[in-house]
């Protein structure tokens, strides 16, 4: 017996087990709408989102709090009866290099489910997110694509706790490329590709034909969910801010924290931050720039045609790939 088997030996033995199916991406795409459905479905047991322990390659560093061994990585499903369908979703695992033959490895028989985005909106509302997040610093989208070469050698990042993978935002969109590390080494009933315009015209037909690849009832109340919302960061010298004050221990985060306390209930303190997110932070994402989406498309042509062959969907003509000239 291998040391991976004595370990899953020992882990089911506590009651864990190695997920029967994997959400692998992309993000801003529907998918931790279709995890919150499916982890709803009492058929299936999906205790924690993004637990990246497949994605080996594009975890920065140790210690962040994710499963390390395969022993911990397994003891997350430890709660999962024997009549459910045990999931996991990590939204970086279609990126990743060597998560597919790392899952097929230790789980041949797993079941993947992909959610693909037109690749301009994908990138556009991708960009977004990350200035939410702290992720990204350049407020331009043009201007964070341009700087792409930098980054991959490590410059221009914002933050060096993020793979330089992550804002490569030209690579997030090779669709055909991750998915082929999927189909080598997992049978083509094994993989499901979903497209978001499907999901978002359709969530709970698309979670119907979810349970139907995985062998289970389709025929419960689906608990429909929307997909997360993209809201536009006003200033991102400003999100930066609040966000290092918010979570940071130094003396003037620490002054400000305690001069807040001394004045504001801590009812009065939650609502403050949530307004302060809502209104002044966040705001509605503005029209996009019709003639950078329009560049965007052309850029993506190539990809979006070779995903419809390999696909055997015509996406060129459902995305409007075709009129471009």
């Amino acid at each position: 017996m291998t040391a991976s088997a004595e370990t899953q030996a020992a882990a089911v033995a506590r009651g864990g087990r190695m997920p029967d199916f994997f959400i692998v991406g992309q993000p801003k795409s529907g998918t931790t709408a279709l995890y919150e459905m499916l982890a709803a479905d009492p058929q299936i047991h999906m205790p924690l989102k993004e637990p990246w322990f497949f994605a080996r390659d594009l975890r920065r560093q140790s210690g962040d709090g994710l499963p390390e061994t395969l022993e911990q990585y397994l003891d997350l499903f430890v709660g999962a009866s024997p009549e459910q369908s045990v999931g996991e979703a990590t939204l970086a695992y279609l990126r990743s290099s060597t998560a597919a033959a790392s899952i097929a490895e230790l789980a041949p028989q797993a079941r993947i489910i992909a959610i693909l985005r037109e690749p301009a909106s994908f990138v556009r509302s991708l960009h977004m997110q990350f200035l939410q997040s702290h992720i990204e610093t350049e407020k331009d989208l043009a201007k964070a694509i341009a700087l792409e070469d930098d980054r991959r050698a490590g410059r221009r990042l914002a933050s060096a706790e993020h793979h330089a993978d992550t804002v490569l935002y030209g690579e997030r969109v090779r669709y055909v490329e991750q998915l082929k590390r999927f189909y080598d080494v997992f049978a083509p009933e094994q993989v499901l590709v979903l497209i978001y315009d499907d999901f978002r015209a359709d969530n709970e037909a698309t979670v119907g034909g979810v349970l139907r690849f995985l062998e289970l009832d389709d025929t419960g109340p689906v608990e429909l969910r929307e997909a997360n919302p993209t809201v536009r960061v006003r200033s991102p010298r400003l999100n930066e801010t609040v966000r290092a004050v918010s979570v940071g221990s130094g003396p003037l985060a620490r002054a400000v924290k305690l001069a807040v306390k001394a004045i504001m209930p801590r009812r009065l303190r939650a609502r403050a931050l949530q307004t302060t997110h809502q209104k002044v932070l966040y705001g509605a994402p503005q029209p996009p720039d019709e003639a950078l989406m329009l560049d965007l498309r052309r850029r993506f042509k190539g990809e979006v045609v070779a995903l419809s062959e390999y696909l055997g969907r015509d996406l060129v003509t459902e995305w409007g790939y075709d009129r471009l000239g």
